[in-house]
């Protein structure tokens, strides 16, 4: 997949999707905005792959043939702009919503102190059913048209809880060491591989740490970072934090300064020097001139960023065009408050300096 630039749109929750996730209008609106901004690559939102595990509402999904349609509509805008497309393919496991899903969570063990609701441990035949979600899912982003596809295994939703011993207390064959601990995401992979081809463009999203007490650390991400190579994963998103009460641990909060963007980046030094992959580093990134560091450096292949993109979706033409000021957000998260009033997200804080 060759792309225009370095710069890449991270996976963003826009609230914009019908109730039974569908493609909407408005948001096919939005990747045409992305795609007339600059973008070397978008990354869909979250879209869940099967009905049991989404997260929130007016969230995309793919776990229908019925949704194709409309996904197919949304790839072709952005491809008739000059854009590429990837597919971010997720699962909520213990923070599905059961008012939106009907059903208990399930998670890879009913451990407590997450949530108050109840949660269900799976069995091996859930784990099964859920390889084979991600896999349909993935098979039809192909068919949609995607430039490829990401599996979502970071912040805490359910491929992450496989990795992090916080979550995964099991003791058969998906629970343990490390090793064990990944294999529903490297039997996601495998069957990915196998339905939509070698050719075919996989990434994943995953932690380099989940920042929370027994959580995944470097040196087992490493070891993950290492065996998805080994299956042929084609590039590593790397992040880091679990959802909890709604929030991302580290703070996402108050980036007003270089010296507090890229704030993953010296685990990132860790994955260039220790896992032959592509990658992608996201995390406060703000100015050219630390993304220009970072790939001069070597510290990553690829900028991603999310909340830039919000607020400055044409972020990447204004830098082209040679004003390099640091991006306008300001790292208030206020962009999520009218998506969770089902108003889909846009900057709140731009809209109200307009108006003073």
């Amino acid at each position: 997949m060759k792309l225009a630039n370095r710069f890449v749109r991270s996976a963003t929750w826009e609230g914009m999707a019908a109730d039974d996730g569908a493609c909407t209008p408005r948001l096919i609106g939005l990747m045409t905005d992305l795609a007339k901004g600059g973008l070397g690559l978008i990354i869909t939102s979250h879209a869940y792959v099967s009905r049991e595990g989404q997260a929130g509402p007016w969230q995309l999904g793919v776990y229908s043939d019925a949704l194709v349609p409309g996904l197919e509509s949304m790839v072709k805008a952005v491809h008739e702009n000059g854009g590429k497309i990837v597919m971010q393919l997720a699962h909520a496991g213990f923070f599905a919503n059961a008012k939106l899903t009907g059903r208990t969570p399930m998670a890879p063990s009913n451990v407590e102190g997450f949530a108050k609701s109840p949660r269900r441990e799976m069995t091996a035949e859930d784990i099964r059913n859920v390889v084979k979600s991600y896999c349909a899912a993935a098979k039809r982003a192909q068919n949609a048209g995607f430039d490829g596809v990401q599996i979502h295994a970071a912040h805490g939703y359910l491929l992450s809880q496989f990795l992090s011993p916080a979550f995964n207390r099991r003791s058969d064959e998906f629970g343990g060491e490390i090793g064990h601990r990944a294999r529903a995401l490297v039997e996601v992979l495998r069957q990915i591989r196998q339905t939509a081809g070698r050719d075919y463009p996989v990434l994943v999203k995953m932690n380099c740490r989940d920042f929370i007490e027994n959580g995944l650390e470097l040196e087992d991400s490493l070891k993950v970072g290492n065996l998805l190579v080994s299956e042929g994963i084609d590039a590593i998103e790397l992040s880091g934090g679990v959802l909890i009460g709604s929030k991302l641990s580290p703070s996402r909060k108050g980036i007003k300064s270089e010296k507090k963007e890229a704030y993953f980046q010296n685990d990132a030094r860790a994955f260039k020097k220790n896992v032959n992959a592509p990658l992608i580093l996201v995390g406060g990134n703000r100015s050219f001139e630390v993304a220009e560091r970072l790939i001069n450096q070597g510290v990553a292949d690829y900028i991603s960023m999310s909340r830039p993109f919000i607020r400055e979706p044409a972020l990447i033409n204004r830098w082209k065009a040679g004003d390099l000021r640091r991006a306008t957000c300001v790292s208030d998260n206020q962009c999520f408050v009218p998506a969770r009033k089902g108003q889909g997200i846009y900057c709140l804080t731009e809209e109200r300096e307009r108006k003073k």
